[in-house]
């Protein structure tokens, strides 16, 4: 459905392959990317798990797209979920396969943010996105427990629920702590699983479906929510980025990246977009009726309870597989800030046993415990603020980059200048919108925690200058 164009430097994009010691002849030191990773470190990460990741980190399936259509009904629903990636997913996902392949270690957009403005912006965008992301593992689990209630009616409230909570959250760390081959290989299966009552879901409803029901502008006395309506785009199509906090772990990443982009962005807009069509085309119900969870309302009435049961169980094992590859996002990531200096040199501690960040997936951790057991419609709000704003640095970065560093490119998106800037200033008007409608309490904790992300950088400096921890010596000609 969507055609990303590829180029590299070994498929005769116009770029020739240059040695690290021309590229250094012809650039600054300070602009080049720094590579911190042993080489014989054998990569965990091939083309098949990286993809699954990728699709963990933005969507995990269907699930969740329903409000779209109840906000702004049939049509706009689908249209939605048509163009919306060419205005966001796709820019996004370019920019990750051209930067990911340029600056190939852990710490992705944090990494970039660094080398276009400075270690000050780094850290800020670290701060952002870190917190955003550990909020929405939070939210995942919550909404693991909230599927399982429906299964098990004890954890509906009270210590049953926070217990679950609490040992789910705990279990699956330690899935993330055994390594990526593990986490990668699992989202896999979990991705499978959970996408095969959808696909027979689909199979069985295309004798029911009637064509002109997509052409519906939505029900009459309806009115159309056009904030819960973007929102639900933007929450199911982003987090493009995440994966490139991962990039130090992926095997060939000049060439796998791009690859395992291109492929997610068509299978996870196929994903959304074809169970959307079956039901929108076979079921027909009040547009009041499409809250989050009604697929399996929807299966129910095409197939049966067995496929309303089979899509619940599928709910569940599609959020643990969001929280894999979101906590595996945010523990690489505090692991390419130690080595960027920007946090103390421990951060960045593997395991002996897994080689993994241990430091970083225990931190993730307790915070995520912490945020479950909180109300967090404010916070997650919040928390896509933040990522707004860290996706408007990321743009400018990117920008930035791309005129420092014209030529030290394995991938590049393939536009000039004038084009680069449109693709992103397109998206950067979306992010403005969804800013300036939010409430007044969303701009109060995002203030304050913007606030805090600021102090934490001065702290860092302060801890640096008095020698209070340890921190990986990075000298200033290579910043």
């Amino acid at each position: 459905m969507m055609q990303v164009e590829i180029q590299s430097t070994n498929q005769g994009a116009g770029l020739e392959h240059r040695s690290p010691a021309a590229m250094n002849q012809e650039n600054p030191s300070h602009l080049l990317p720094i590579t911190n990773n042993n080489p014989k470190t054998p990569k965990k990460l091939t083309l098949i798990p990286l993809i699954f990741l990728i699709y963990f980190e933005v969507a995990g399936g269907p699930f969740g797209e329903e409000p779209a259509v109840l906000a702004a009904g049939p049509l706009f629903a689908l249209l939605g979920f048509l163009l919306f990636p060419f205005i966001w997913s796709v820019p996004e996902a370019l920019i990750t396969a051209e930067l990911s392949t340029a600056f190939p270690d852990n710490g992705g957009f944090v990494i970039w943010a660094d080398r276009a403005f400075g270690p000050f912006f780094g850290s800020l965008m670290g701060s952002w996105k870190f917190l955003s992301g550990v909020i929405n593992i939070a939210a995942f689990q919550v909404l693991c427990v909230d599927y399982l209630k429906n299964i098990i009616h004890p954890l509906e409230s009270g210590r049953p629920r926070r217990i679950s909570i609490l040992i789910s959250t705990l279990v699956l760390s330690f899935v993330n702590y055994t390594g990526l081959t593990i986490v990668g290989w699992a989202a896999v299966l979990l991705g499978v699983v959970s996408l095969l009552p959808f696909i027979i879901m689909c199979l069985i409803a295309i004798p029911k479906i009637h064509p002109h029901r997509w052409l519906s502008l939505g029900q009459k006395g309806v009115k159309r929510d056009w904030n819960l309506f973007f929102n639900t785009l933007f929450w199911n199509l982003n987090f493009w980025d995440n994966v490139s906090t991962l990039a130090g772990e992926v095997d060939k990443p000049q060439k796998t990246f791009p690859r395992a982009l291109l492929v997610a962005v068509i299978f996870t807009c196929v994903a959304y977009l074809v169970p959307l069509f079956a039901v929108i085309g076979a079921v027909s119900v009040d547009q009041t009726a499409w809250e989050s969870g009604f697929h399996a309302v929807a299966a129910e009435m095409i197939a049966g309870k067995w496929l309303k049961f089979w899509i619940e169980v599928g709910a569940v094992l599609s959020a643990i597989g969001l929280f894999e590859a979101q906590l595996s996002s945010s523990a690489y990531q505090l692991e390419g800030m130690a080595n960027l200096a920007i946090l103390p040199k421990f951060f960045g501690t593997r395991s002996t046993w897994f080689d993994t960040p241990w430091v970083g997936i225990l931190l993730s951790t307790l915070i995520t415990i912490g945020m479950s057991y909180m109300d967090l419609t404010d916070i997650i709000s919040s928390a896509n603020f933040l990522y707004c704003l860290g996706m408007l640095l990321e743009f400018a970065s990117f920008i930035w980059l791309r005129r420092k560093l014209p030529e030290t490119r394995p991938y590049r998106v393939p536009l000039r200048m004038p084009g680069l800037v449109v693709m992103c200033l397109i998206p950067s008007a979306f992010l403005i919108v969804i800013m300036v409608i939010a409430t007044k309490i969303v701009y109060l904790v995002s203030g304050l925690m913007t606030m805090g992300a600021i102090g934490w950088y001065f702290l860092m400096n302060f801890c640096r200058k008095k020698k209070v921890f340890k921190y990986i010596s990075v000298e200033d000609e290579e910043r």
